[in-house]
């Protein structure tokens, strides 16, 4: 893994906000921390356009999950490099001192308020999806609302688990929810294509029962369970319908209800 970085009070520019770290974690997956611009706030699990200018001078954006809390006071970001791609075919190649556009009109519906009060919370994710829940695990509110906190993240390589697992450490770190976070979160993760010590789509493990056997908690429950989803287009259809046959309600920011389902953009 490489990283980079540069103190934290370097300073954004007319054209953007300044890269202030990068690290990649594999040959597909990379993560970043731009400065802030001034008077930017969001919700934690919202997401907001990012890009970077095109050859023709007009920008080329695409929307990207916060992956830093709210109360944070640089905006990380977490994405896959596709080597083709108009946009992270440059974004990849950023170094410490550039600039990145952010907009800041934050929308989304990975958020607490789009959930109805629950017990347990499932935040379900395959690859790149687990950006918004980056910043919800770190956001106090969710362990004051939830006594238990699941995260769940699915991938075919073992190396595309680490920034999971980095999250991980650094949350019982953490000293702002670090505590709670000891006792009310848990990560399970599972490859589908290279062996690991687990393996499996999490809605296979889901119908078969093994991830609730494997965590001690009892099967998904709409009187009890809320649940967040954010992955590619096969896990949110196969996850919607999973949850709808068990009597799950989709929410928004309007109607809150037991699941919600980001619908901006997959892995």
């Amino acid at each position: 893994m490489n990283v980079l970085q540069q103190p934290r009070n370097a300073a954004a520019t007319a054209e953007g906000q300044t890269v202030l770290s990068v690290r990649h974690w594999d040959d597909r997956l990379f993560s970043f921390r731009v400065s802030r611009p001034a008077g930017f706030r969001f919700r934690s699990g919202e997401f907001v356009m990012i890009g970077l200018p095109g050859d023709d001078g007009k920008p080329i954006l695409r929307a990207y999950s916060i992956a830093s809390p709210f109360w944070d006071e640089e905006l990380e970001f977490y994405s896959i490099k596709v080597p083709d791609g108009p946009l992270t075919s440059r974004l990849q190649k950023i170094v410490l001192g550039d600039r990145v556009i952010v907009r800041t009109k934050p929308t989304g519906t990975l958020v607490l308020d789009a959930l109805l009060p629950g017990r347990t919370l499932w935040m379900v994710s395959t690859g790149t999806g687990v950006a918004p829940f980056a910043s919800l695990m770190r956001e106090p509110e969710t362990y004051e609302k939830f006594q238990n906190v699941i995260l769940t993240q699915t991938c075919r390589r073992v190396s595309e688990l680490d920034y999971g697992a980095d999250l991980h450490r650094r949350l019982l770190d953490d000293p702002l929810v670090g505590e709670e976070a000891a006792v009310k979160f848990r990560r399970y993760a599972t490859t589908t294509r290279e062996p690991s010590g687990r393996m499996g789509r999490i809605t296979d493990l889901i119908e078969s029962g093994q991830v609730f056997t494997d965590l001690g908690l009892p099967p998904l429950d709409p009187a009890h369970d809320r649940v967040m989803i954010c992955g590619s287009m096969a896990l949110n259809l196969d996850m919607k319908r999973l949850l709808e046959a068990r009597g799950f309600t989709e929410g928004a920011n309007s109607r809150p209800g037991e699941y919600v389902v980001e619908r901006a953009f997959v892995d």
